[in-house]
């Protein structure tokens, strides 16, 4: 369980986006923001171009896990990586690849090494990872397998998006929406939701967590007229879950679950695709939503937005979703922490 005293590991993630300079600009407000001690792991290099590329004062020391939340308030705390990393903001590089891989595995091995209390990332974008030889669908299931490296324990990811009204989770991730129909089953689901609930309990300080689950069609299926899956697929999910003892109702019409009457109800949305989770998340709280990855040995969360290339450099990016993420993952590893202690 995490250390309270521990910083937190904040990966770079792709150093031709906005990372390096949301990174900075975290820093910069961990006053007046209320952000706790973490450490970048990113090549110092490219953060000191960053800086001088938009005129932030900004002063960077190098230094290890054990020494970052010491010279915090002073200095951004930056863990050097072995890989050198080209500071061109909105023209992604393979080149680059290699350093934003490291973050993340370095991270990931400092948090289950007890340096870390937990891991915070920067947005990566897939295709240079991609043409770099990268072979995983995306940030949450390469975490799953560092995870399954470091323990020898399979891992099943969760992503849950959480913002101040609302809380959701795609049951089917990064894969196209034609093939979601044929990836859903009823195990999936059933799966999805224990990690969920299990998580709200332990980590969030939910004592029974309310789960709404979404209905697959239009109508939730209204009664078979518009899809099978919610009556096949869906709802006996949810009676196997129900008896288990999981507030689990549904299936619920997507349409009319994110309003705010509705969002009354339920502690997290169980959504049966990505964007289904992630429209009503990022309509709610842009700024303000956090992607945390449930189902994993260590705590870990990221802004919910991307790379943003077409911002990247020009001094306009808003940190507010990566504080978000800073604190959320430092409230996590508190709550952890107290539980382990009682």
């Amino acid at each position: 369980m995490a250390d309270a005293k521990l910083p937190l590991a904040l990966s770079v993630g792709d150093p031709s986006g906005v990372g390096p300079e949301i990174a900075i600009a975290a820093w910069q407000a961990r006053d007046s923001a209320g952000v706790a001690p973490f450490y970048l792991l990113a090549d110092p290099a490219l953060i000191e171009a960053r800086g001088r590329r938009l005129g932030a004062s900004v002063a960077i020391a190098e230094t290890t896990p054990e020494q970052a939340q010491r010279i915090f308030s002073q200095a951004l705390p930056i863990v050097p990586l072995t890989a050198r990393s080209i500071d061109s903001p909105g023209r992604p590089d393979p080149a680059n690849a290699a350093g934003t891989i490291e973050a993340i595995d370095r991270a990931v091995a400092d948090c289950l090494g007890g340096r870390a209390a937990a891991v915070v990332t920067c947005p990566i974008a897939k295709k240079p990872l991609y043409d770099a030889g990268f072979r995983f669908p995306g940030h949450t299931e390469y975490l799953a397998h560092l995870a399954s490296l470091h323990t020898g324990a399979d891992a099943m990811p969760v992503m849950l998006l959480a913002g101040p009204e609302l809380r959701t989770v795609p049951v089917t991730i990064h894969i196209a929406l034609s093939e979601v129909p044929k990836a859903l089953t009823s195990d999936l689901i059933v799966a999805t939701a224990r990690i969920t609930a299990t998580d709200l309990e332990h980590r969030f300080g939910i004592a029974r967590p309310r789960l709404a689950i979404a209905g697959l069609n239009p109508h939730a299926g209204e009664g078979g007229t518009m899809g099978a899956e919610d009556e096949h697929i869906i709802r006996p999910a949810i009676e196997r879950l129900r008896a288990e003892g999981i507030d689990a109702f549904g299936p619920l019409p997507a349409d009319t679950m994110f309003h705010a009457r509705a969002r009354a109800g339920y502690d997290v949305a169980i959504c049966m695709y990505h964007d289904q989770a992630l429209i009503p998340a990022k309509a709610l709280a842009f700024d303000e939503a956090v992607n945390v990855t449930l189902g994993l040995p260590f705590i870990r969360t990221s802004p919910d937005h991307g790379t943003a290339f077409d911002i990247a450099g020009k001094g306009i990016a808003r940190a507010d979703s990566l504080i978000a993420a800073l604190r959320l993952a430092r409230r996590l590893a508190d709550s952890g922490t107290k539980a382990a202690a009682a």
